[in-house]
């Protein structure tokens, strides 16, 4: 599942929220960054676009990326928005989280 600063969590264990027709598999593949911060499953919401959320919005937005999500789900990779800038050229900035799971290609 893709997520809130561009990276995708494995949610494999919990298949009872996000498996074939469960609550939230709307979410699944998909960058769900705005959907969470408003707490809806409406496609128009599964989009990275943050723009117009509220200030609430916005922080439970990170409260429930840091202390649920990233605590839960271990990261299994990045998308390119995160790891690339706008002109696709590498960003400096990307600093990979001490995931034991995940292995960073000099490719990135």
């Amino acid at each position: 599942m893709v997520d809130y600063s561009g990276m995708i969590l494995n949610r494999v264990r919990s298949k009872n929220f996000y498996g074939k027709d469960a609550p939230y598999n709307a979410l699944v593949g998909k960058d769900s960054t705005r959907a969470v911060a408003k707490m809806s499953l409406e496609p128009d919401d599964l989009t990275s676009d943050t723009s117009g959320l509220t200030e609430e919005q916005m922080k439970s937005l990170e409260d429930i990326f840091l202390n649920v999500y990233k605590a839960k789900y271990p990261i299994v990779g990045y998308t390119s928005r995160r790891i690339l800038n706008e002109d696709g050229t590498p960003n400096k900035n990307f600093k990979p989280e001490d995931q034991p799971n995940l292995t960073i290609k000099d490719e990135f």
